[in-house]
C-alpha cells in the first residue's frame, strides 16, 4: 500500500530515498516540537522492504494502454523520467530522447556510486521501461534530430534537458589541462565503475572549488579514487561561504570532513598558481562579502589575507548551466528567460508554443525532487492541452 502511495506522485522512489534534498523536512510541522518526519528515510525503507512482485504491481497499477496520443520527452533526468511515467499512466505513447548512452541524466552520471548505488537507479528506470516508455539513447536533440521534427512527429514535446554544462570560473590559470570540471569528472567516474571508461586522472593532491553538494560529491569521490590509486588521500576545498552557511546539506559537510576533506571556508579563489607548466596550488583570499548592496552575486575580498592551498590538480564545482542548442533563433527570441532558465506558465507550458512544455533544472533550478514534481505536473498539463484540442 505504501508503494502504491509513492507511485502516485513519485516514480523515482529508490533515488529520492537516497539522495533527495528532503527540504520538506525543514518545514515539517512536527519539527517545531521534536523531529521532523523523515520522509527520505521512509521512502528508502518502503522500496527496500517491498517484495519484488508487490513492488511491480504497485508501480504499474496505474499504467494503461497507449491510446491517447504520442509524446516526445527530451532528456531522461528526473523531470523527463517523471513526465514520461505519468504520461503512460494517462494512456500516452512516450519516447524519451537522451544524448548519452544510458538514460537517467544526473542520477546516472552525477550522483556518486557511494550515495546512489547503480542498482537503485536501474530499479527506478527499469520500472519506467516496464511501464512502456521507450528510450532513444545516443541521440541529441538539436544535433541528431531537430526540435521541429519532434514537433511534426509527436502531439506534444516536454523539455527536461537539465543543467548539462559546467559554469566556467575564469580566474588566472583556469585553462590549464589539470583544471577539471565537476560534471564530466563525476560522469566519467560513474562510467569507470560500470567498466565503461578508464579511471579519471587523479593526482596525489587536489583542491575543489565550491561548497555545495556537488563540490562534496567531487571531493569525496576524489578521496576514494586517490585511495584506490595511491593508498592515501589529500583533498582540500575552498568555498566562499563560512562553514555555518555552506549551501551543501549538513550530512555532506559532516561526512566529507569525517572522510578527510580539508576545508578552507570563507575563502574565495583568486588564482591557480602555475610554475614550470605545472599547477602548484590555488591562491585564495578571505571573503568580505558574497553579495553587493542590491543582493547581486558580487564577492569582495581582503587581498591582505591570502594563502596558497598546495595541490597539483584543481576541480571546479561552482555551478552548472543549461544548453539550448535545440532552440533556433526564432524560438530564443520568443521564449522568455530569467537568469538562463525558461519562464513557463501553468503546468510548464510555454506561452507562445502551446505544444511545448518544460520542467526541472531549466525551469526551477537543480533539485531532483522538484524535477520529479515538474514532470508530474507537466504530464497532467500535456493531457489537459491535448484533451482541449479534441473538444
Amino acid at each position: 500500500e505504501a508503494m502504491s502511495w509513492l507511485y502516485k506522485t513519485n516514480p523515482l522512489a529508490n533515488v529520492c530515498g537516497r539522495i533527495c534534498t528532503h527540504k520538506c523536512e525543514g518545514v515539517c510541522a512536527l519539527g517545531h516540537r521534536g523531529e521532523a518526519i523523515a520522509i527520505r528515510w521512509l521512502k528508502r525503507f518502503i522500496v527496500d522492504n517491498t517484495p519484488e512482485d508487490a513492488y511491480d504491481e504497485a508501480a504499474l497499477e496505474f499504467v494503461t494502454e497507449p491510446v491517447n496520443g504520442k509524446i516526445a520527452v527530451v532528456g531522461s533526468g528526473p523531470s523527463g523520467l517523471s513526465c514520461a511515467y505519468y504520461l503512460r499512466t494517462l494512456g500516452y505513447e512516450v519516447d524519451v530522447y537522451e544524448e548519452k548512452a544510458l538514460p537517467g541524466g544526473v542520477i546516472r552520471y552525477g550522483g556518486p556510486e557511494y550515495r546512489l548505488p547503480e542498482e537503485s537507479v536501474l530499479k527506478d528506470i527499469g520500472i519506467i521501461e516496464k511501464a512502456g516508455v521507450r528510450f532513444i539513447t545516443n541521440t541529441k536533440v538539436g544535433r541528431d534530430i531537430s526540435l521541429e521534427k519532434l514537433r511534426n512527429d509527436y502531439d506534444a514535446v516536454f523539455l527536461g534537458t537539465g543543467f548539462s554544462l559546467s559554469r566556467e570560473l575564469k580566474i588566472p590559470g583556469y585553462e590549464h589541462e589539470d583544471v577539471i570540471y565537476a560534471i564530466p569528472f563525476l560522469g566519467q567516474t560513474r562510467d569507470y565503475l560500470r567498466n565503461l571508461a578508464e579511471m579519471p586522472e587523479v593526482h596525489e593532491t587536489a583542491v575543489v572549488i565550491g561548497g555545495g553538494n556537488v563540490a562534496f560529491d567531487v571531493g569525496r569521490t576524489l578521496i576514494r579514487l586517490q585511495q584506490t590509486k595511491y593508498n592515501k588521500d589529500h583533498v582540500s576545498m575552498a568555498a566562499l561561504e563560512h562553514r555555518e552557511i555552506l549551501p551543501c546539506d549538513i550530512e555532506e559537510l559532516e561526512e566529507g570532513e569525517e572522510e578527510g576533506i580539508r576545508g578552507h571556508f570563507g575563502y574565495g579563489p583568486a588564482e591557480i598558481v602555475i610554475e614550470d607548466g605545472r599547477i602548484k596550488g590555488l591562491k585564495v583570499q578571505k571573503v568580505i562579502s558574497i553579495f553587493d548592496g542590491e543582493g547581486r552575486f558580487n564577492p569582495s575580498y581582503d587581498a591582505s589575507d591570502s594563502f596558497l592551498i598546495e595541490a597539483t590538480q584543481v576541480f571546479i564545482a561552482t555551478g552548472q548551466k543549461p544548453e539550448y542548442a535545440y532552440l533556433d533563433d526564432e524560438m530564443l527570441a520568443n521564449i522568455t528567460m530569467e537568469r538562463g532558465q525558461l519562464k513557463t506558465g501553468k503546468h510548464g507550458q510555454l506561452e507562445k508554443y502551446p505544444w511545448l512544455f518544460a520542467g526541472g533544472d531549466i525551469v526551477q533550478g537543480p533539485d531532483i525532487i522538484t524535477g520529479v514534481a515538474n514532470g508530474h505536473d507537466s504530464a497532467e498539463g500535456i493531457d489537459e492541452y491535448l484533451r482541449s484540442l479534441r473538444k
